[in-house]
């Protein structure tokens, strides 16, 4: 197996072999160019070099034709004859071939769906994503730590939606606890969710999560796998497909062991549309980009960066991409002008030419290349023609994309969602639960209302039944004592037998004469 990438020829009647060393392959790159110059072809070639020297590579594909790595040339393509005569020129025996593909996709529609966390995303990339002020991320990575805090799993959307009505229920709290938490900043971020939402990015969201191991395999043959990420789509949503990018490549960053200088890459990632992921990005996601592409090398990770000009890429960036492929540049404004001149600059010079004027002159399939040398040291710019793709050129059909992800790997690992308990169901049931003591609550304080009404009544209509009773009661005893109290003073006056019997005879004789 080759230590290098042999890109095409250079020199004097391009018969100059120029190769990209495979120990020097993580010391990134650039392919830049204006449209319609071969960025894809050389993007392409470089996908197949490195698969057929069994280095994984994750690619994004933004116009749909990059599918062609699955599918072998053919002879009656109608570039074939120019092909040949190429590589004819150059040196090369062209030998067309397939390569060992695995299809992604975002939004689950052309391959396997790609899920994150939103805990994995974290709030840096979330505000970015979500255009959010300093302020409403402040306010995110609240939410964010009370989510730790209090044990809940932050998985998908709903989730983090959930956690910011509970955030705004709580703010009062919560400012006490970590400053000002503004519910004008709660709606500011759940709008921006909403808008997102509108735009397809739940489907980003969730679980079974993105495994990075299932993007570092190599087939039975030895060849590193090239996963494609469909992106003409997501194009449509140019902050979606640049944050998913970085969170990829700060996973990568993190979860991979550092490897020093390896005698070629663990895996290598193309960054198509570059300047998306630059433009108006805050200073601190910049520096973020500059951090992982310095030292991510370090874990055996090559990046190269695909965009239209060189100047898109910030210069800190750009001084660490080692290896340069430079396609025609067209000068038609003064800035145009000041780009080209800064391009050429990058370049070390090669007496043959001007490199400013070659890089307008240079044409389709022709671009400046300049690679690392043996010492790590850019080797002088050369005018290269690049060789021709083994693989497909062109997108293959809906059929065969198909019936590819029916017998990869991945077929049924990641197609269907799982939706476990997480924080939106832990904070749904202690509402629920809150709810229910409440109106547990209120239950028994309108019970006791109740019965201290009852209680009213009852005093206020037994008081005057009581006072008639004891009226009738006196009344009685006052009747039944008028003729025994006569007997009594009678009897008092009248002792003994005698005294009795008179006191009879006399109440006998009123009594008879009534």
């Amino acid at each position: 197996m080759s230590d290098s990438i042999f890109i095409g020829g250079g020199g004097k009647d391009y018969g100059e072999a120029q190769a990209l060393l495979l120990d020097k392959a993580n010391r990134h790159g650039l392919i830049a160019g204006a449209t319609g110059t071969g960025k894809t072809v050389t993007l392409q070639i470089l996908a197949e070099g490195f698969s057929a020297a069994g280095v994984p590579v994750f690619l994004s594909d933004v116009k749909g034709d990059l599918s062609g790595l699955a599918a072998s040339g053919t002879a009656d393509f109608k570039l074939h004859d120019a092909f040949t005569k190429r590589a004819a020129t150059i040196g090369l025996d062209l030998q067309y071939t397939a390569f060992p593909v695995t299809f992604w996709d975002l939004l689950g529609q052309q391959g396997h769906p790609i899920r994150a966390t939103v805990a994995e995303m974290g709030p840096l990339l979330l505000a970015q994503l979500l255009g959010l002020t300093d302020v409403q991320e402040g306010v995110l990575n609240v939410a964010f730590r009370v989510a730790d805090e209090e044990g809940l799993p932050l998985l998908d959307l709903k989730d983090l939606q959930s956690l910011l009505v509970w955030t705004g229920q709580n703010a009062k709290d919560l400012s006490l606890r970590y400053g000002n938490v503004a519910a004008s900043s709660v709606g500011a971020i759940q709008r921006s969710l909403l808008t997102l939402e509108n735009q397809g990015g739940n489907a980003l969201f969730g679980e079974p999560a993105l495994e990075l191991a299932d993007m570092m395999t190599c087939a039975p043959d030895g060849r590193g796998q090239i996963n494609i990420l469909a992106a003409d789509q997501l194009m449509g949503s140019p902050k979606l497909y640049a944050t998913f990018l970085l969170w990829l490549l700060s996973e990568l960053f993190e979860e991979l062991p550092e490897v020093g200088n390896p005698d070629k890459p663990k895996l290598v990632f193309f960054f198509d549309e570059a300047h998306l992921l630059f433009d108006g990005a805050p200073k601190v996601l910049v520096d973020k980009v500059e951090q992982v592409a310095r030292l991510i090398r370090s874990k055996g990770v090559g990046v190269y960066f695909i965009t239209q000009n060189p100047a898109d890429v910030p210069d800190d960036v750009l001084g660490q991409l080692g290896n340069r492929v430079q396609h025609a540049l067209r000068a038609f404004t003064a800035r145009d002008r000041q780009d080209l001149k800064k391009a050429a600059e990058t370049y070390r010079d090669n007496p043959d030419f001007d490199t400013a004027e070659a890089i307008q002159q240079v044409g389709t399939g022709e671009a400046l290349t300049s690679m690392l040398d043996a010492k790590g040291a850019p080797m002088m710019v050369q005018r290269t023609l690049i060789r021709p793709p083994s693989s497909q050129l062109g997108p293959i059909d809906a059929a065969a994309r198909a019936a590819l992800m029916a017998a990869s790997p991945m077929a049924g690992k990641y197609d269907t969602a799982i939706d476990r308990e997480c924080a939106f169901e832990i904070l749904s049931k202690r509402a629920d639960s809150a709810a229910a003591e409440a109106a547990k609550a209120e239950a028994a304080e309108e019970a006791a209302e109740a019965k201290e009404r009852e209680f009213k009544q009852a005093r206020r209509y037994d008081a005057p039944q009581t006072g008639r009773s004891t009226s009738r009661k006196r009344s009685s005893t006052s009747d039944q004592g008028f003729g025994g109290a006569i007997a009594s003073v009678v009897i008092k006056e009248l002792k003994g037998t005698t005294g009795r019997r008179i006191v009879r005879g006399i109440l006998g004789g009123l009594f008879k004469g009534r």
